[in-house]
C-alpha cells in the first residue's frame, strides 16, 4: 500500500510564531492534494476550503455594485479572496497587504496552488505591511472596497496585542478609506454581537451573513461569518433575514 504524499514546501519563524506551509493527500480522499498554512503550530487554512473565503469578495462586489472597483484586501492567505476579486469585470485594481512576508515569497515563489494566476494579473498589487497600522492612518487613497481576512475573528486575533480595527474608533479610521458609499467587509469564524454593535456605531448599513460548508478535513459542517458595512442604503433583497443578523 503507497504511503499518502506529504510534502513541507516552506518551515519559517514569524513575528507571529512558526510558519509552516505543506502540501499533503487526505487520507479520506485518496487522490485529493490540499494545501495548508499553520502558524503556530495551529491550523491557519486550506485550498480545500475556500467557499467563505470567496463569497467575501462576490458579495463584497454585489452590494457595491458600481463600476471600476478599487479594493484593498487585508491579508493575502492563500490567495482566493483576492482572486474572486480579480474576476470580476467591474473590479478595475487590487491592492493586497500582507503582514507576513513570508506568505509574499510563497506566492512569488510559485508555492501556493494560485502562484500562477495572481503573479500574472496585472491590475495584483501585493505589499507587505500591517492593514490594520494602515487602515489606522490618514489616507492617502480611498478604495471602494476594504476586505479585511486576516484574525481568527474579532475577539481571537493572530497578534498578542489586540489592535483597534474592531472597536468603533477603529472603524471609524478605517472608514476614511473608503471611497463614497464604499463597502467594508470583513471575515470571522465566529459571531460577533460586539462587533456588530461597533459597526453600526459607525456605518448606516450593517449586513451580517453565515456560510455554511462542509469542512472534509475534520468531517463536520463549519458556519462562517461574514460582516459587510456601507453607508448607502441597500436594496430589500441585499437585507439579511432576522436570524443572519447577530445584533438583533
Amino acid at each position: 500500500m503507497e504511503r499518502p504524499n506529504f510534502e513541507i514546501l516552506a518551515y519559517e519563524d514569524s513575528p507571529l510564531g512558526p510558519l509552516c506551509l505543506r502540501r499533503r493527500e487526505l487520507l479520506s480522499q485518496p487522490g485529493t492534494i490540499v494545501t495548508e498554512v499553520t502558524l503556530n503550530h495551529e491550523f491557519l487554512m486550506s485550498s480545500l476550503n475556500t467557499d467563505s473565503e470567496r463569497q467575501i469578495s462576490n458579495r463584497a462586489v454585489e452590494i457595491h455594485g458600481g463600476p471600476q472597483l478599487k479594493a484593498l484586501v487585508g491579508g493575502l492567505g492563500l490567495g482566493y479572496t483576492a482572486q474572486e476579486l480579480l474576476k470580476h469585470a467591474n473590479v478595475a485594481s487590487v491592492d493586497v497587504i500582507e503582514y507576513l512576508p513570508q506568505v509574499v515569497d510563497w506566492l512569488r515563489q510559485g508555492l501556493v496552488p494560485l502562484s500562477s494566476e495572481l503573479n500574472a494579473a496585472e491590475q495584483l498589487k501585493i505589499i507587505a505591511g500591517d492593514v490594520y497600522q494602515r487602515l489606522a492612518e490618514s489616507p492617502t487613497e480611498r478604495y471602494d472596497l476594504i476586505v479585511i481576512d486576516v484574525d481568527h475573528s474579532p475577539s481571537d486575533q493572530l497578534g498578542e496585542e489586540e489592535n483597534g480595527f474592531y472597536t468603533r474608533d477603529g472603524l471609524l479610521a478605517a472608514k476614511a478609506h473608503l471611497a463614497e458609499q464604499g463597502v467594508l467587509a470583513v471575515w470571522s469564524y465566529a459571531q460577533s454581537s460586539q462587533f456588530s454593535v461597533a459597526l453600526r456605531d459607525t456605518f448606516q448599513s450593517v449586513h451580517v451573513e453565515p456560510v455554511k460548508t462542509f469542512n472534509a478535513l475534520v468531517d463536520h459542517w463549519q458556519t462562517d461569518w461574514l460582516f459587510f458595512a456601507t453607508d448607502r442604503k441597500l436594496d430589500p433583497a441585499e437585507s439579511p433575514q432576522p436570524e443572519q443578523d447577530v445584533a438583533t
